[in-house]
């Protein structure tokens, strides 16, 4: 029988405390602290921060690990990444739900497709040149290193924190890599500064040059109710209806994968590794049925709210990164630090290039605001790209945040076969490198498709 007062019923509500703890103290040194206050360094990253460096220090006082500490259940570092696994699909799940009124033309959803074949490029980018550093170190600078460790770079910097973990966490229990969620999760915290460093500079070049000002976004009531929609006080609060039904798709969610994994047995983890990937799939799925049942007119009003559901989303990002960040085993990653080092700036420049180049090529008519958006995605997660192309479009006047809402579905169909190819990796390192560096040279020839057939064209006229 549980004794309310044990460890053991309040560990993880203690975690929960401590996370949101952190995110409250980031917040205060953002706002008070000169150099934070100017950088574009999301609160979560800085809260994460915080919980390395208390866990450091209470590492030296006491020589245990702060999370398996007693106080948090014993399995606190446990907790930290099954917080870092959920939200990351809860996340994606809140932004599915969103409803859009907007018709597409046929110009938006080339741009669209654009977008999410950028997306993909970049993973694809990253992937080789992760690959082509990380197996040189162990070629010639650290023998027993794990040589496919560079693929983590595209889960880090272009997906995020769930994912890095998720990966790093394969490799790290089917493949032997020790430390192999560390490692991950630091390149993942990597990528926010990559984003912050590179956007920052970047931001400063383009205000010296007078292209942009300061400007501040405004939210109008339409944003935070729409008119069909249930009120936002009655017998169950709007806020709870909107967590209920992200609830209920991510338990749809779990039967899935859970059907998926006893169809195809040996495939279990990387399929549970699929979470948000099958999570959007599940939030299409009750979205549909939601718009079906209100066509037909079984249900009166709209259950959704893009505000709340934005507000959820967010929420959940911040815990996945905040925990992730405070996961990280800085003991496990001692002699890794040189060539992490080397991974991070490599994908802080040729992120940074690669969509500078593209952005200038395929949105001419709003190149800076497609590029802070994709720059930051992809080094960060949606909410940095969305905080830096706030420091430009306010209140998002361009496409470019309705690109980074509707890019997930190509992004996801032509992204699928690299989540694939990154467990042939630790396999077959030679032949995934190849691969990849192939699927780039296609991806590219599709994403610059007008010009290099239209040149061809040209010459045949000739």
């Amino acid at each position: 029988m549980e004794n309310f007062w044990d460890y053991s019923v309040w560990g993880t509500l203690n975690v929960v405390a401590v996370l949101l703890a952190s995110l409250l103290v980031g917040n205060i040194l953002k706002k008070s602290v000169g150099f934070l206050k100017d950088s574009l360094i999301p609160i979560s990253v800085i809260g994460g921060g915080i919980l390395i460096f208390v866990a450091w220090v209470y590492k030296l006082i006491t020589g245990e690990i702060m999370f398996d500490s007693v106080f948090f259940g014993a399995s606190g570092t446990k907790t930290l990444e099954m917080f870092t696994y959920h939200c990351l699909a809860l996340g994606f799940i809140a932004s599915t739900l969103k409803t859009s009124d907007g018709k597409v033309t046929k110009e938006r959803a080339v741009e669209v497709f654009n977008t999410g074949v950028t997306t993909v490029s970049t993973y694809l980018l990253q992937g080789v040149v992760g690959m082509v550093i990380t197996m040189a170190a162990a070629a010639f600078f650290i023998p027993d290193f794990f040589e496919s460790a560079g693929v983590l770079l595209p889960f880090g910097y272009g997906q995020g924190t769930g994912q890095a973990m998720n990966y790093g966490g394969i490799y790290e229990n089917d493949f032997g890599f020790e430390g192999g969620k560390s490692f991950g999760l630091t390149i993942a915290a990597m990528g926010f500064l990559s984003a912050s460093i590179g956007g920052v500079v970047h931001l400063n070049l383009l205000k010296r040059k007078g292209i942009i000002g300061k400007k501040a976004s405004r939210i109008r009531h339409t944003h935070i109710e729409g008119e069909n929609e249930i009120p936002m006080q009655e017998s169950i609060d709007k806020m709870t209806v909107q967590i209920a039904l992200i609830i209920v798709t991510y338990m749809i969610t779990y039967f899935l994968m859970n059907g998926i994994s006893k169809l195809i047995p040996g495939m279990t983890s990387l399929i549970f590794g699929f979470n948000f990937l099958l999570g959007v799939l599940a939030a299409t799925l009750v979205k549909e049925t939601m718009r079906f049942l209100k066509k037909k007119n079984c249900i009166q009003r709209d259950y959704t709210n893009n505000f709340l559901l934005t507000r959820a989303s967010n929420f959940f990002f911040d815990i996945m990164v905040v925990s992730g960040i405070a996961a990280i085993r800085l003991s496990v990653l001692e002699k890794y630090w040189g060539i992490m080092l080397i991974l991070g700036l490599a994908g802080l420049f040729i992120t940074y290039f690669y969509n500078r180049f593209v952005a200038k090529k395929l949105f001419p008519a709003y190149c800076e605001q497609q590029f802070l958006m994709m720059y930051g995605m992809l080094t960060g997660t949606a909410s940095t790209g969305t905080i830096l192309l706030r420091e430009m479009d306010g209140d998002f006047e361009t496409p470019a945040a309705d690109n980074m809402v509707y890019q997930n579905f190509p992004a996801i169909v032509f992204g699928f076969p690299m989540m694939l190819l990154a467990m042939l990796a630790p396999e077959k390192p030679v032949l995934t490198l190849i691969i990849l560096a192939a699927f780039f040279a296609v991806m590219n020839i599709i994403l610059f498709r007008s010009f290099i057939f239209k040149f061809k064209k040209k010459k045949t006229e000739v």
